[in-house]
């Protein structure tokens, strides 16, 4: 059972109340957002909570033992620091959220009711749904090395070693021409083979997208001209003469390990470990010395 603060159960107590929820968003860049389903902005615990931003929240449920704890928050897109293109980027991904109850006449009287992450975020039309999870959504994840065939190093991490700053593996490419925020045909990548670039990572260093990091789906070079595909699409305009740098990628195979960084022994997954064929094989007899005496 939750313990309310006196002043707090006071109120509660009254009969007539004047409580609202507010969400206290922190993304994984630091940023710290604030929404309520109050129509009054509210603030408290560094936060400014903005009104009408058109949240409602479903039915939290709360059990014992390590069960998953979900709770939906549903909305319209009303604020303007909840820019679709932003959603669609990933920039509120994994985010850590508070959900408080609260006496907006009195935001001293509160009580923190969950603390969870930010799951799955779904858009229709002018509205959203993102899913709250709680702390035990943690614990169904993978925690640990797994035996594969793979790396499960990141590329250029500690346990990888390579440096991505090397010249041999990082470019500065400048815009050529673009394809609604996700191709972009690009100078300055000439001397570089097809696909050094794919899985890579890009950093934008100029234009109205500077300082975003995004996936490298795909790097093409064809008669001269380089074409990088990206995994999502930016919520800021592409333009021509942005520039950015552009890290090589890896397709975690001991052979690219080897072949493209000489990082061979670095690598960090198991390459002779038996395939699917083998563990699904079966011993089969072997009809030419199989020790009969024949007819």
């Amino acid at each position: 059972m939750r313990d309310l603060p006196v002043a707090l159960a006071a109120h509660l107590a009254a009969g007539a109340t004047t409580m609202c929820h507010c969400w206290k968003l922190l993304t994984t860049s630091g940023e710290t957002l604030g929404f309520t389903d109050h129509d009054r902005e509210l603030a408290f615990e560094a936060a400014v909570f903005e009104p009408d931003s058109g949240f409602t929240a479903t039915e939290m449920q709360d059990s014992l033992g390590f069960g998953v704890n979900n709770q939906d928050v549903s909305g319209a897109l009303r604020s303007d620091r909840l820019d679709e293109k932003r959603i669609a980027a990933g920039d509120f991904d994994d985010a850590s959220v508070e959900t408080w109850w609260v006496n907006w006449q009195d935001v001293s009287q509160r009580i923190l009711l969950r603390k969870g992450t930010i799951g799955g975020i779904t858009r229709g039309g002018l509205g959203l749904t993102a899913e709250i999870r709680g702390l035990t959504a943690a614990f169904d994840r993978p925690h640990g090395r797994l035996f594969q065939f793979g790396c499960d190093a990141v590329l250029g991490d500690a346990r990888c070693g390579v440096n991505l700053d090397d010249v041999t593996f990082l470019a500065l490419g400048t815009v050529t021409g673009f394809e609604e925020d996700l191709r972009v045909t690009a100078s300055g990548l000439s001397g570089f083979a097809d696909g050094w670039f794919t899985r890579g990572t890009l950093t934008w260093v100029t234009g109205s997208n500077a300082g975003r990091v995004v996936e490298v789906k795909s790097h093409v070079k064809a008669n001269g001209i380089a074409t990088i595909d990206l995994w999502q699409s930016l919520p800021s305009a592409i333009a021509a003469a942005d520039t950015f740098q552009v890290r090589a990628g890896c397709d975690k195979q001991f052979a690219t390990c080897r072949g493209k960084f000489t990082n061979h022994l670095n690598f960090r997954g198991f390459p002779h470990i038996p395939g699917d064929d083998f563990v699904l094989s079966y011993p089969k007899r072997d009809e030419d010395n199989d020790g009969g005496d024949g007819d």
